[in-house]
């Protein structure tokens, strides 16, 4: 049937003047839906209980702010009321896994563990593959001595944020009474990233064979772990197990890396090679056309430098305590000038002690020259630094100028 015009549109200006009750109701719903968020937000970052609780009055049935509210009265300690709160908040949204795990954390608190772990189970219903979840029930869990279930709750959570295994692994130390093989074994170690974890740990405390273990039981090792491996093992002497890290496995006995300088050298060396330091007045370099053996030696620049409070150069060597081993070197100068002549030194890196000094390199300008000293490492000494340094100065100011070439360093037991 055909309406009459007029009668249509008396029709649609009936509609549209009904609707406008629903549409002013929607906008003014939204608008206090948004209001309340602001203020919810606002109490949040101002610690401010009175913004959270007209928020809340605004918006009764918004589980946000009545979770805002709790967190502003969990950290103004009024726990109780907070557990009210995130009560409220989690019958308006049952299925929210951070608003039950919020209650658990918030009963914890109030040392109410049954009805904590009540709340958690929950969140980890809701969200059974998050970490954070997990983790505080397993902490929960732990505390309560119920050691299985805390820690294939820790385990998974580890698992799900690999940035937990730290933590996890540094708990189970503690619980283990600091013993590797146990640790290992609650750990239940199954993939790369975790054992990593696990070697690193044990370097930084300077458990050198346990380290050295897991380090062999990994196939991807960046340079910068391994480096960093090394370098924590050597501040706490397990200096053989450092340098198995440091070679890839390998066992040569004592010998100098690389003692003609045939390889570039390295700026962040931290195991091993050698060690050169950058200081003004001072120039290292790889030199092709001075050299005593091979292809290559170490050119040495000094332009003044009167207070050079590091070595020129050095280079960590395993020894065995208690052997007798003759250094040889090879030296060349040019033009050198100083109250302070270059010498070369051997110090325990255990003890950090000298040893024993070369005789100084010559003054002025000398061909290339073969120097030998011998020393015996005593006591636990399995590492000594030998080190291209200055003699003292009678007098200061000491500036030195002039060019050191250094080759042919060489290390043998006698």
């Amino acid at each position: 049937m055909i309406l009459p015009p007029t009668l249509n549109t008396t029709i649609k200006k009936v509609i549209a003047v009904a609707a406008i009750p629903v549409l002013l109701a929607a906008a003014w719903i939204s608008a206090t839906a948004g209001v309340s968020r602001l203020m919810s937000r606002s109490s949040l970052i101002t610690g401010n209980p009175e913004l959270a609780q007209q928020a809340v009055r605004l918006t009764p049935n918004d589980p946000e702010a009545h979770r805002a509210l709790a967190a502003v009265l969990r950290d103004d300690e009024q726990l109780s009321e907070a557990e009210r709160e995130l009560e409220i908040a989690a019958q308006l949204r049952p299925l929210d896994d951070l608003i039950w795990l919020d209650l658990g954390i918030v009963r914890d608190q109030l040392d109410d563990t049954e009805g904590a772990l009540a709340a958690m189970n929950e969140s980890v219903r809701f969200a059974p593959y998050y970490a954070h979840p997990r983790w505080q029930r397993g902490n929960v869990l732990l505390r309560q001595g119920r050691y299985d279930l805390a820690f294939a709750d820790l385990r998974q959570a580890a698992k799900s944020n690999p940035d937990l295994q730290a933590n996890l692994i540094d708990l189970t130390w503690g619980i283990s009474k600091f013993d590797p093989q146990l640790t290992e074994r609650i750990l239940q170690i199954d993939n790369e990233q975790m054992r990593l974890a696990f070697a690193r740990f044990l370097a930084r405390k300077g458990l050198g064979p346990e380290a050295l273990e897991q380090f062999r039981k990994c196939t991807q090792v960046s340079d910068q772990i391994r480096k960093e491996m090394v370098y924590n093992l050597i501040a706490k002497s397990a200096f053989t197990d450092a340098f198995a890290i440091w070679s890839n496995g390998s066992t040569a006995g004592p010998a100098i890396f690389d003692g003609g300088f045939e390889a570039p050298l390295s700026l962040d060396e931290m195991g091993f090679g050698w060690r050169v330091t950058r200081e003004e007045g001072l120039a290292l370099s790889i030199d092709t056309t001075e050299k005593q053996t091979g292809t290559k030696s170490l050119r040495i620049q000094f332009s003044g430098d009167p207070n050079l409070s590091e070595p020129v150069v050095s280079q960590l060597v395993l020894v065995d305590p208690g052997k007798r081993y003759r250094l040889n070197f090879a030296s060349r100068t040019q033009d050198v000038v100083t109250g302070g002549l270059p010498v070369v030194s051997i110090v325990s890196a255990t003890i950090d002690q000298q040893l024993i000094k070369s005789s100084p390199l010559k003054a002025g300008t000398s061909p290339w020259q073969v120097n030998s000293v011998e020393f015996t490492p005593g006591g636990d000494t399995r590492a000594v630094w030998i080190k291209v340094v200055r003699e003292p100065c009678a007098t200061t100011p000491c500036p030195i100028f002039g060019l050191v070439w250094l080759d042919s360093f060489s290390l043998e037991r006698l």
